[in-house]
């Protein structure tokens, strides 16, 4: 029997009815039995200052610090934003990313997956963030890449997951699963 794996999920749409939210909720519907997957709220991070971020930082640091230090591995689920990732999320890196050498990232599997209503699906803002993964020291599931592009049509009216792209889907969650049970062994 396998363990199951908190996976601390970060969408890059601050939106509360962005599609990247939407893919992030049908993602932890699709999970295998092996993946507990929950958001974790960025849209309250003061930007990084190292100035506040001493003895006392603010809450919303520590919270959300965290709830990504004890989890066992983390998805990425971003739009693109001038071909690279949103303020907000990169917000959430740097300061997962300190103090200095209290990084929370360090050794959780990740994984990427763009969304976009555009025809290259963010393209731009799955490769800047996977460069970001190579300092923070977060092993990357390099296959499947995932780009949902003309994610517009993704969901119904309804909010009910297109039947053509659940299978894409199932596909990156299910071989997301199995890289985080290879990594955590």
């Amino acid at each position: 029997m396998s363990n199951v794996y908190n996976v601390a999920v970060v969408v890059g749409s601050l939106r509360k009815a962005s599609i990247n939210r939407k893919v992030a909720l049908a993602l932890a519907e699709l999970a295998p039995a092996n993946l507990k997957l929950e958001i974790v709220e960025i849209g309250d991070l003061p930007l990084y200052n190292e100035d506040i971020d001493g003895d006392s930082p603010p809450a919303a640091y520590s919270t959300f610090r965290q709830k990504v230090a004890s989890s066992d591995a983390v998805l990425f689920v971003t739009p693109e934003y001038n071909r690279s990732v949103p303020a907000p999320l990169k917000n959430a890196i740097d300061v997962g990313s300190r103090p200095y050498g209290k990084a929370v990232w360090s050794g959780k599997p990740g994984a990427v997956i763009s969304v976009s209503p555009g025809a290259i699906g963010g393209f731009g803002a799955n490769q800047h963030l996977r460069q970001s993964f190579v300092f923070l020291n977060v092993p990357c599931m390099q296959q499947p890449e995932a780009y949902l592009g003309g994610a517009g049509s993704a969901f119904d009216e309804a909010g009910k997951l297109s039947e053509s792209v659940k299978p894409f889907l199932q596909s990156f969650i299910n071989a997301y699963g199995q890289f985080v049970e290879q990594h955590k062994k």
